[in-house]
């Protein structure tokens, strides 16, 4: 059994890292996380500073991804669904498992949120779509 367990900045990058190397190999996700992020190394400090907000609650992240993911499926024609967000929540699982002890408190809750947070994205990205006959 893996004995590591999430407790520093150093593992949530290892994890942010590891997870969006696999997101950028994704038939489904790469695509898209690799035609609009151009500054890979700016955007992996930016998700560390994310999880390491959520899972430590040190603030280090004042973003807005409700907004950035609306922006993302815009630029994507408005195509996004759930099989992204199921696909994404499946691969940073799967990374957490391969990564850190199963029975670590914050890979669970790293777990945890991310399947709330995706579920939140994809509904606000849906409800934020206009109708044909709004436009």
């Amino acid at each position: 059994m893996i004995e590591r367990e999430i407790k520093s900045r150093d593992d949530v990058s290892l994890l942010v890292r590891t997870f969006y190397a696999k997101i950028r190999q994704d038939e489904l996700l790469g695509p898209i996380f690799n035609g609009i992020i151009t500054d890979w190394e700016t955007h992996l400090e930016l998700l560390t500073d994310f999880w390491e907000t959520n899972l430590f609650f040190n603030r280090k992240y004042f973003g807005n991804p409700m907004h950035a993911h609306v922006e993302v499926d815009n630029m994507c024609g408005n195509t996004i669904n759930e099989m992204h967000f199921g696909t994404w929540i499946n691969l940073w699982v799967q990374t957490i498992d391969e990564l850190f002890n199963p029975n670590d408190e914050r890979a669970q809750v790293a777990k945890n949120r991310a399947r709330h947070m995706g579920t939140f994205l994809h509904l606000n990205i849906f409800n934020s779509r206009t109708s044909p006959q709004e436009k």
